[in-house]
């Protein structure tokens, strides 16, 4: 994954935080969860989880607590030729 896209997920993840923190605690937790869920491809949500496992990943930590809720995709199938 390149650097650019790293940045993208982190920036992308990071505005949904920012528009979440508007609602009460639970409900912002929550929301970020839902909206990656059901926005998001299994590719980005394979790549948030890469980058989440790194550390000073620079997800904001409304985003870090929603990943307990986001849905892990399975494993990417190798390419055959």
């Amino acid at each position: 994954m390149s650097h650019d896209t790293r940045s993208k997920l982190v920036y992308m993840a990071n505005q949904i935080a920012t528009f979440f923190k508007t609602q009460p605690a639970s409900e912002a937790v929550e929301g970020v969860a839902t909206h990656i869920n059901k926005f998001w491809e299994p590719r980005m949500r394979r790549q948030f989880f890469e980058i989440l496992d790194q550390e000073n990943n620079g997800f904001d930590p409304l985003v870090i607590e929603a990943s307990s809720l986001i849905r892990k995709p399975e494993p990417a199938e190798p390419i055959r030729h």
